[in-house]
């Protein structure tokens, strides 16, 4: 084992890269509001193995969809605790990106200099809820027609383009095969490949610009401050009480 970490020691500097993860030092304000970022990857990698797991017995067709559902759940080993586990966490991810969301936003973290981060977070929450819409669908029993009707019915309303808007989502004048299959598509590829995408961008925006501190306290000559000290707690500890959700 020691030539081939040897090997890849020589060619990737494996060490000099895990030196620079766990000698990471972040400011001594960050709490357990501050894991919401964090939490919701997490449940993002767990909807990708447990939607993945599913792939194999559901079937995106209209007469199938939901015949091939209820066989996970009754039929397939352990499927209904993977259908089970793959529903409750997206209600979690959602929920999560909302809380991390309006955190952001409370302690100013989309001033400058991380316009882009809060941009390219933008971009996850939306991601994360068109997860949601199109995955509603996908088990194509009453709620999750209706949802589709309801949900692709709204651009409707805009003015001159609003019929085609309609007709691009649903794929025809009507709510039917093509519809599923293109919230399937988007469910299963396109939208997991834009997060994939998104998510490395997001997180080495934070990494470089580190995590933004609670807002200024006015004194009492008008001149705002902020706690500059980052010399509380490296990396690896706050990565673990991550992991167990506790208090600083």
């Amino acid at each position: 084992m020691g030539k081939v970490y040897d090997w890849f020691e020589e060619r990737l500097e494996i060490q000099a890269i895990a030196d620079d993860i766990t000698s990471k030092y972040v400011p001594p304000h960050v709490n357990i509001f501050y894991c919401l970022g964090g939490i919701t990857p997490t449940r993002f990698s767990v909807q990708v193995a447990t939607g993945f797991a599913m792939t194999f017995h559901y079937r995106p067709t209209v007469t199938e969809a939901s015949s091939s559902v209820q066989y996970i759940m009754t039929e397939v080993n352990f499927g209904w605790l993977i259908r089970s586990v793959h529903r409750w966490s997206a209600s979690m991810m959602v929920l999560m990106m909302i809380l991390h969301v309006f955190r952001v936003y409370l302690t100013g973290g989309f001033k400058k200099p991380r316009e882009l981060t809060w941009v390219t977070g933008v971009i996850l929450a939306v991601l994360t809820v068109s997860f949601g819409v199109t995955g509603y669908s996908l088990p194509w029993d009453q709620i999750g027609y209706w949802a589709v009707k309801i949900v692709t019915g709204v651009p409707e309303a805009i003015p001159l383009v609003g019929s085609s808007l309609v007709e691009s989502l649903r794929g025809s004048a009507s709510v039917g095969q093509s519809t599923l299959t293109r919230f399937y598509s988007l469910h299963t590829f396109v939208l997991p490949l834009l997060t994939a995408v998104s998510t490395p961008m997001h997180f080495l925006m934070i990494r470089k610009q580190g995590i933004p501190g609670p807002p200024q306290f006015i004194d009492e000559s008008g001149v705002g401050e902020v706690a500059t000290d980052t010399s509380a707690g490296n990396l690896t500890f706050k990565f673990f009480k991550r992991l167990s959700f506790c208090r600083r």
